[in-house]
């Protein structure tokens, strides 16, 4: 969800990121990583981005990954493939808090080659950086602020005050979703003013992808159950007929079994010629 919530945020207000990544407010373009041609590695943390002589990659991360800097490599490598005229920006974005040394990397190293890219750690960021623009306003949380109730009390009186309906309840929407990293949610519902969070396209986006996920968990659980409840009725048939009427703590136990269990049994108890063997086994 924070992966998705920030490529929404990027697309949206490229320039604002642009300029507090770059220096410079200049319009971007977006790259699909696909165009890399080989697999991208996650690419659902991964935005690219282009101006006209620089590509700005960005990595969004809520939890450190000790692959980290071989993904950064790995990506320049297939960026400077497919954009050798282009200067090539990378940026590993870190939004919450660790004592991980892993967040302070900045190279990759073999004895062969270094590569350089940078790390920010959003909780070591001065807030105003972050109260400057709209894009960038819902990271003002995650900031180095002690107060993050008054900061984010602040923000969302600053997006009280945007006119377009569409663009203030997505940044209400992000802005409450990032602060959830930082503040509980008692906290975040306490201070939202605004009612028009419900209203945001990314907000229903989110819905619909966590629903969709759901209803996907829920049919391979299901499957699960059902392949699982067909092999303990079998097991248990082919049981009685080899070895006579299983008492109920022995029908119990085996019922008790896992999917992978079930199967092993089934291939086990064709070797059974007495109930001791099946008590032997389930011990």
């Amino acid at each position: 969800m924070i992966d998705n919530i920030s490529k929404f945020l990027v697309e949206r207000d490229s320039t604002d990121f642009a300029a507090w990544l770059l220096g410079e407010a200049t319009p971007l373009t977006i790259i699909n990583p696909t165009e890399l041609n080989v697999e991208p590695i996650r690419a659902d943390s991964v935005m690219l981005l282009q101006s006209r002589d620089t590509i700005l990659h960005t990595e969004f991360q809520t939890l450190v990954d000790s692959s980290m800097s071989f993904r950064m490599a790995d990506y320049y490598l297939r960026l400077r493939r497919k954009f050798p005229e282009l200067a090539i920006q990378q940026v590993v974005i870190y939004l919450k808090r660790t004592s991980s040394d892993l967040v302070r990397e900045t190279s990759y190293q073999t004895p062969a080659m270094t590569h350089n890219f940078r790390v920010i750690r959003l909780w070591e960021e001065p807030v105003e950086v972050f109260l400057l623009t709209p894009g960038l306003l819902p990271y003002a949380v995650l900031s180095r602020v002690t107060d993050k109730e008054t900061v984010l009390a602040q923000v969302f009186g600053e997006l009280e005050q945007i006119s377009d309906r569409t663009e203030q309840s997505n940044l209400v929407a992000a802005t409450s979703i990032l602060a959830g990293l930082e503040l509980n949610e008692q906290v975040i519902r306490r201070l939202i003013r605004s009612p028009v969070m419900r209203e945001s396209t990314m907000y229903q986006s989110i819905l619909r992808e966590g629903l969709e996920q759901g209803l996907e968990q829920g049919l391979e659980q299901g499957l699960e159950r059902g392949r699982a409840a067909e092999g303990k009725a079998l097991v248990l048939k082919l049981l009685t007929r080899k070895l006579g009427i299983l008492s109920p703590v022995l029908t119990t136990k085996v019922s008790a079994l896992s999917l992978e269990e079930l199967e092993a049994l089934g291939e086990t108890l064709l070797d059974f010629t007495k109930v001791e063997d099946l008590e032997f086994w389930l011990e």
